[in-house]
């Protein structure tokens, strides 16, 4: 057929011009700097707290569902951070660094480790971390890190919760939140307040005036804080009872949501 060329020339045209379907955005869990494991039933070593698969109270296998329902791929990192195993990450979480006394060789933020993530945040990476009372994780390195942004986890332990006395470890959401569009009261127990300075900004205050959680905008990049693990299976309304009304479920989806909505707009 003579205007073969032509009419290959117009389809190959047609789907250049086609909008392309929009690459899912991948989370990152890190699997380095918290390395924990426990003795299983069979007698043998099993990674455990807050990983993507631990289905179990301790685990974010709830939380992995709430970022794949949303459109995300999650994915874990079980090496330091660099700019290469970074570069196809959109939204990386730390949580809760080990200390020695949790595992026998814990794996400290390093001066590396802060430089690599400064680069990948400042490039438009979403950052988001998820501490510990001092007494539970491994804060003074974990600094290093937070502090670049200006952002610090103090060495308290707030809201304390003997036995199920749950509403004592409640906050309330104010009206307008600009993370938190559906959940009006929130858990956390045993956290580390967080000290704000420069570009960072509280986003949750709890009534005596501590900073619960903490944002900040850093290069094309954002990073969130709380000084809590808060959101593993078993206080994403794991086990905490319907009649005190706390929408821990609806904080995860509201935080996916957010954290998503941080990831910059490809060119």
């Amino acid at each position: 057929m003579k205007n073969y060329p032509i009419v290959l020339a117009l389809v190959m045209l047609l789907g250049a011009c086609a909008p392309q379907k929009p690459q899912p955005k991948t989370v990152t869990l890190d699997y380095y700097f918290n390395h924990e494991f426990q003795k299983g039933p069979d007698g043998a070593m099993h990674r455990f707290h807050y990983t993507w698969e631990d289905t179990t109270y301790n685990g974010f296998s709830k939380l992995g569902d709430i970022f794949r329902a949303n459109g995300a791929v999650t994915d874990t990192l079980g090496a330091p951070p660099t700019a290469a195993s970074l570069k196809n990450t959109d939204i990386y979480i730390i949580v809760d660094p080990d200390t020695k006394a949790e595992t026998p060789d814990p794996h400290f933020i390093s001066p590396d480790d802060v430089k690599a993530i400064d680069d990948w945040v400042r490039a438009g990476g979403v950052l988001a971390i998820f501490a510990n009372d001092s007494g539970n994780a491994e804060l003074p390195h974990l600094n290093t890190l937070a502090s670049t942004f200006g952002i610090r986890f103090n060495y308290d332990f707030l809201n304390p919760v003997p036995g199920d006395s749950f509403e004592l470890g409640c906050f309330q959401i104010p009206p307008d939140d600009s993370i938190f569009k559906t959940a009006k009261k929130v858990y956390l127990k045993g956290i580390s307040s967080l000290s704000v300075t420069g570009d960072a900004k509280a986003e949750l205050t709890g009534p005596d005036g501590h900073v619960i959680m903490a944002t900040a905008r850093y290069g094309k990049g954002t990073v969130f804080a709380v000084g809590d693990p808060w959101l593993y299976n078993e206080y994403c309304n794991g086990r905490l009872p319907a009649s005190y009304h706390i929408d821990n479920d609806k904080a995860a989806e509201d935080l996916v949501r957010w954290l998503i909505s941080r990831i910059p707009e490809q060119p």
